[in-house]
């Protein structure tokens, strides 16, 4: 994407990070630091690489070693303030914030990346679902599948289910490592099928994927959510 308005540039990064890709944003932009010590970094042409594991480099035209950086498992979010592009990542222990804000936008890439030396994730979502409906117990004990891709006013349930104790169950699957945005559309479900059913229904909602960043977790904790850590099959 070439020359992005921040809102274009915006709503392909937050995608782009939900699908776990590997994202570039090159652009004129400043850099703020704050946790273990502090720093600024004025106006300058900068390459900001978000990775799907949670790092965040930001690359100047000089040397191999990125200027600031934030280590793996950090929360990455793509927001506009004042009309500018900010990208923005976190983690808790140690506390850290890195917040890149952009004055203009040349460039957004994403890019599917996949590592051959581990399986897992050559997985689709759909290798995921055909887990869960063959052994649904991967999910929870007396678990049972209803119907997949039900319609909601939200869009497609991946799968819909019943607990043991009859309670409807809304899984949410994904194939890779999921940030808050994956919570959110857990949410948007959950939300949508206590409106279509009845106001006593008491709806379930899980996220089954391999990994969660710290803050999705805390978000589903705040939201009676839950999480359940499962993998595509690998390929045989």
């Amino acid at each position: 994407m070439a020359s992005p308005t921040p809102e274009e540039a915006r709503e392909a990064v937050a995608a782009a990070v939900e699908r776990a890709d590997l994202v570039s944003v090159f652009g004129t932009c400043t850099v703020e630091y704050d946790g273990r010590a502090s720093s600024h970094l004025g106006p300058g042409d900068r390459l900001v690489v978000c990775k799907p594991d949670g790092t965040t480099l930001v690359h100047t035209e000089a040397g191999h070693q990125p200027v600031n950086w934030q280590p793996p498992g950090c929360d990455q979010t793509a927001r506009l303030a004042d009309g500018r592009l900010e990208l923005h990542s976190e983690r808790a222990t140690p506390a850290e914030e890195l917040l890149v804000r952009f004055e203009e936008i040349l460039q957004v890439t994403a890019y599917d990346v996949t590592d051959e030396t581990d399986l897992s994730l050559e997985g689709t979502e759909e290798d995921l679902r055909e887990r869960v409906l063959d052994e649904p117990a991967l999910v929870e004990s007396g678990f049972t599948p209803l119907s997949t891709e039900r319609e909601t006013p939200a869009g497609a349930v991946d799968v819909f289910g019943e607990d043991a104790m009859g309670r409807r169950v809304v899984v949410e699957l994904k194939r890779r490592r999921v940030g808050p945005d994956a919570v959110g559309q857990l949410g948007r479900y959950v939300d949508a099928l206590e409106r279509d059913l009845h106001a006593d229904a008491e709806i379930r909602g899980i996220l089954v994927a391999p990994s969660v960043t710290d803050r999705a977790r805390r978000l589903l904790a705040e939201q009676g959510m839950e999480f359940v850590s499962l993998e595509p099959k690998p390929e045989e």
